[in-house]
């Protein structure tokens, strides 16, 4: 009953997070991707909002999807195959996108719930610790192919658990075909599913073995996919620093599990973190002393994702490590820690964990800003402004979230390199102040410098986001 009512609130909680957050960077890739407009064809001079409708709806095909992906993407193509198909029944738009990650997440916490189970961990702690850790909600609200991945690898270590209890061949089949799946998904969950396998192989490998055959049917595919997308985004990630690799695991490993607590607290955010990442240890350590049965198994799944990125770093010369890539390990933490955490310590963590999931929802420090300038620009000029957007690394990430946040009404212009402002008509100019990858700084600043230098123009208003021009040679016009 407990677990059901969890997920009930599961549902409702990472609805109204994925109804109440700004889209996303990535998420554009999503949407254009499967509408069939890999990089949209944006309109050279201004346009309306409602003009470009169509760019975020229309249908790609499984075939197209796989052919963009290889040659211009660094994912396998199993959650947009899904996608495609549920924008198809569900609409095109970036809500209803997002829904089908919410319904990947509620299964992958359904799939926890039975793997606690099965470990006679404590069901309901273990459910509501992953829940509330941030790292978990966020994936499960985006529109990416973490959620369905996190699901397949929840699933696949359930399967396996249950298979090496009753002995049963054939769960042990399924278990590698959903961790298999989880790597079709994304590359990384690879991590989970091979720690796994190995502690399946070590345990009983008359029964590992089926698990392997299922997990390897996926690795020619991921093969093919990945090698073709090899040299795409080379510049995606930093150089690799172990000092720097480190310091960032440490961090973003605190985030997945409680969010941005630290960016609230101003002056004070070096004391939350180091508070945060004491109740973090502290529960840690029981989990170690206190790891309850299958503890190595989770151990061992909650450490492969950080070694792997490591493993990775020094092996490509990157640093890719994310927040959205640690939260594969929140579940197998959160078993491990149900199982061993004190009812006192379990509320305290429960209740840190709470504050960062509101932050995740209504906090804007944690949030993408191309849709907050997006607001921005339209409350202060209207219909009367042309709005102005740059076109970022490759016209997707910058302008394609930016311009869903607007109504139809909206003017818009994006600004290539060398791309000059539409002065002609536009009473009010708003240049949406967007640096979010390293063409948007240049054209923003670009942008800037021009409007500043014009005698026509007037610099009425300026924010972090936004800045907002009167020109005065088309008041003049007749």
């Amino acid at each position: 009953m407990k677990a059901a009512a969890l997920l009930l609130f599961a549902a409702l909680l990472l609805g109204t997070a994925a109804a109440l957050r700004a889209p996303e960077y990535d998420e554009a890739y999503s949407m254009f991707l499967t509408a069939g407009h890999a990089r949209p064809d944006w309109p050279a001079g201004p346009f309306t909002a409602g003009q470009v409708r169509g760019l975020y709806a229309g249908r790609a095909g499984l075939g197209q999807i796989a052919e963009n992906l290889r040659a211009g993407d660094v994912h396998p193509p199993l959650y947009f195959w899904a996608l495609e198909g549920w924008r198809h029944l569900a609409g095109p738009g970036w809500l209803s996108a997002r829904l089908l990650s919410v319904a990947f997440g509620v299964a992958a916490l359904a799939a926890l719930g039975w793997l606690a189970a099965l470990a006679e961990v404590k069901v309901a702690p273990a459910m509501a610790l992953a829940l509330l850790s941030y790292g978990f909600a966020y994936t499960a609200i985006v529109a990416r192919g973490f959620a369905l991945a996190q699901f397949c690898n929840v699933l696949g270590v359930a399967l396996l658990v249950a298979a090496l209890r009753d002995g049963r061949r054939r769960l042990a089949l399924a278990a590698g075909l959903a961790l298999g799946a989880a790597g079709f998904t994304n590359y990384l969950a690879v991590f989970i599913g091979a720690a796994a396998l190995a502690w399946a192989a070590w345990r009983r490998w008359r029964l590992a073995w089926p698990a392997l055959a299922g997990f390897a049917l996926f690795l020619p595919a991921d093969a093919w996919f990945f090698l073709a997308q090899r040299g795409t985004r080379a510049a995606q990630f930093v150089a690799f620093s172990a000092p720097h690799a480190l310091a960032l695991l440490l961090r973003d490993s605190g985030a997945a599990w409680f969010g941005g607590l630290p960016l609230y607290a101003g002056r004070f955010g070096a004391i939350v973190a180091a508070l945060l990442g004491a109740v973090l240890a502290a529960g840690a350590l029981c989990a170690w002393r206190h790891p309850g049965r299958h503890g190595g198994l989770f151990a061992l799944c909650a450490a492969a994702l950080p070694a792997g990125l490591l493993a990775l770093g020094l092996l490509f010369n990157n640093t890719p490590i994310e927040i959205r890539y640690l939260a594969f390990s929140t579940p197998f933490l959160a078993l491990l820690l149900a199982g061993a955490l004190p009812r006192p310590a379990l509320g305290l963590m429960l209740a840190v964990q709470s504050c960062g999931i509101a932050g995740l929802i209504l906090a804007p420090a944690t949030m993408q800003p191309q849709a907050l300038a997006a607001r921005a620009a339209w409350a202060a000029g209207g219909t009367q402004a042309l709005i102005l957007v740059p076109f970022g690394n490759d016209g997707v990430g910058v302008p394609g979230p930016f311009i869903a946040a607007l109504p139809a009404a909206a003017r818009v212009q994006i600004l290539r390199d060398g791309t000059a402002p539409d002065l002609s008509a536009a009473l009010v100019l708003a240049l949406a102040r967007l640096s979010v990858d390293q063409k948007s700084r240049a054209q923003t600043a670009a942008a800037l410098s021009f409007l500043q230098a014009n005698p026509c123009l007037t610099k009425t208003a300026e924010t972090p986001l936004l800045a907002l021009f009167s020109n005065r040679c088309a008041h003049q016009q007749p």
